[in-house]
């Protein structure tokens, strides 16, 4: 067995337990904190009619050591919990790139300077993005299935609501949006069972056996899209050198920079393992910007990632999303040029 093969096959055994094990703990918890947490104030907190919640996104995503895959879950339960779409999209902006562990190694290994401007333009351009993405309407591009679980016509949005018996739950979407705060994100969800009037008996779970249940729900549902950025990830690891890394995302030109965003995407590692990556590529002469590039581009948007918020996203919240991240890129990148 040759030792790209050997390297390839070890990272794919290594990822898939640890992301396995990452999604179900993480979805689990999420499912828990779902049952806990009262509709109005997750409304309250995160709804993308207030200003407050987009820095309150920022700074729960901040607070959450999760790398680019991990964070899918969570979004996921913020999706069905009706969260605020620029909210939500401001966390998974943040969640992966702006968390202590992350600016710590920053600073250890590349300054104060160079710091700063890596977090400027991760704040910067998520909260931006968050904002503009809800006000263009990009809500309507959640999957239909990224919601499983419709509130009940007596719990939905955290009051009653009242509608005509022959209508069924008889809320129409746009009278949905209305009762659950207005946000475009609730257009995405649809009762898959046919409207939440349904009186068929069901039996009741504990909550922690329930939220068990989703978890294992939802990490059936991205299983397959999880194992190929996995296999894809891990033939790239182990088939491309870091001294090709090196050759295409070092010199002077600005074009190394973009480059360097693109060439970070496919290479599936957090931030904590890019930073001493990129902090080795800096001594050997890469160009600062550049760096930066990588690392955003690297941490923000993997290809793991990308595969498993297809199941979430179509495909124009998809190419949003990286647009995103590659501004994010190329504005921390262009930003060391000048003034470092």
């Amino acid at each position: 067995m040759s030792s790209a093969l050997a390297d390839s096959l070890g990272m794919f055994a290594f990822l898939a337990v640890e992301l396995s094990l990452l999604f179900l703990i993480v979805a689990f918890l999420v499912s828990v904190l779902r049952q806990r947490i009262p509709q109005r104030t997750i409304d309250r907190v995160l709804g993308a009619g207030h200003a407050r919640s987009y820095w309150l996104a920022a700074g729960i995503g901040a607070l959450t050591p999760f790398c680019s895959c991990s964070t899918i879950p969570m979004l996921k339960g913020l999706i069905r919990a009706r969260a605020g779409f620029g909210p939500m999209m401001v966390f998974l902006f943040t969640s992966p790139l702006l968390n202590p562990i992350v600016v710590v190694l920053l600073a250890v290994t590349f300054g104060l300077r160079l710091t700063a401007i890596y977090m400027v333009a991760a704040l910067l351009v998520s909260l931006i993005a968050g904002w503009a993405l809800y006000r263009l309407g990009f809500a309507r591009h959640i999957r239909e299935s990224a919601v499983t679980d419709e509130p009940s016509c007596e719990s939905g949005c955290g009051q009653a609501t009242e509608a005509p018996a022959s209508a069924g739950c008889g809320v129409s979407t746009e009278s949905k949006d209305n009762a659950c705060g207005a946000d475009p994100t609730h257009a995405a969800v649809t009762d898959s069972a046919g409207g939440c009037g349904a009186t068929s008996p069901t039996v009741p779970q504990r909550p922690l056996a329930a939220a068990w249940s989703e978890a294992l729900s939802d990490f059936r549902s991205v299983l397959l899209y999880l194992l190929l950025g996995i296999a894809i990830g891990s033939f790239i690891y182990g088939y491309i050198p870091a001294d090709w890394i090196e050759q295409h995302a070092s010199g002077d030109s600005l074009w190394t920079i973009p480059l360097a965003s693109v060439i970070g995407v496919p290479l599936y590692l957090r931030a904590e393992a890019l930073i001493p990556i990129a902090g080795a590529l800096l001594d050997k002469g890469v160009a600062s910007g550049a760096v930066l590039a990588l690392i955003i581009g690297g941490a923000g948007a993997s290809l793991t990632e990308l595969i498993l918020l297809r199941a979430l996203f179509s495909y124009r919240l998809l190419i949003a999303f990286l647009v995103v991240i590659f501004s994010m890129a190329m504005l921390a990148g262009f930003t060391a040029v000048m003034l470092l």
